[in-house]
């Protein structure tokens, strides 16, 4: 995991860290598997300098982030995974002797990365992990994820002829481009940072670029 020396806590520590984070992620799905969190975790440092944040807090929020994915995806959808892992963040970061305050600042963060969430991000550390996270679900990198995520739960290829609203997740019809829908189009008007709002820009041009030649192509016309 590149830059960690320039934040603080031991060689040890860290490792000792990561290793606990890929081995809870390195249950779930591809779509929200390792290189995932290697992404937020590149793109949460990013932006932490550039919007001055702690850098301990959101390095150690965005290793873990994602370690209750394996309860979310057992229940099919029906769990927080974000609830569920920073409960088991907090369990990791004290059995390594991390401060009480640290604890509880890093579980903040990952209790509210979630878009479907219901507890907003209250700090700035929270806020950029959570833009960081969507960042990801976006552009061309969350266009791939969003169709190996339907491949995961053996969606069709496209639906825009379907009633999105009578669809479910989890199902033949969690298409790549139900997921657009509901989610991936709404990503940029959620940004909570500067930095955020600018990166999600690009992304989001590209991805209604994409569906329209995708439908274009469904339809026969190119």
């Amino acid at each position: 995991m590149k830059k960690r020396n320039e934040i603080q806590l031991t060689e040890k520590k860290w490792r000792e860290i990561e290793t606990r984070a890929r081995q809870a992620v390195g249950e779930s799905p591809g779509s929200h598997g390792w290189d995932h969190v290697r992404r937020v975790f590149d793109l949460s440092l990013l932006m932490g300098k550039k919007e001055k944040a702690d850098l301990t807090i959101l390095a150690l929020a965005a290793l873990l982030h994602d370690i209750g994915r394996k309860e979310e995806t057992a229940s099919r959808g029906r769990v927080c995974h974000a609830r569920i892992g920073a409960e088991k963040a907090v369990d990791i970061l004290k059995d390594l002797d991390i401060p009480a305050a640290m604890r509880k600042r890093v579980r903040d963060c990952i209790r509210s990365h979630r878009f479907r969430g219901t507890q907003a991000p209250a700090t700035l550390e929270a806020r950029i992990l959570f833009d960081a996270d969507k960042l990801d679900s976006i552009g061309a990198v969350g266009l791939g994820r969003a169709f190996l995520f339907a491949g995961e739960v053996g969606a069709r290829l496209h639906n825009s002829h379907k009633d999105l609203s009578r669809t479910v997740s989890y199902s033949w019809e969690d298409t790549a481009y139900r997921e657009f829908q509901v989610k991936l189009r709404r990503v940029r008007e959620r940004m909570l940072t500067s930095t955020g709002r600018s990166l999600a820009e690009g992304r989001h041009r590209f991805m209604e670029r994409f569906f329209a030649r995708l439908e274009a192509e469904i339809k026969g016309l190119r």
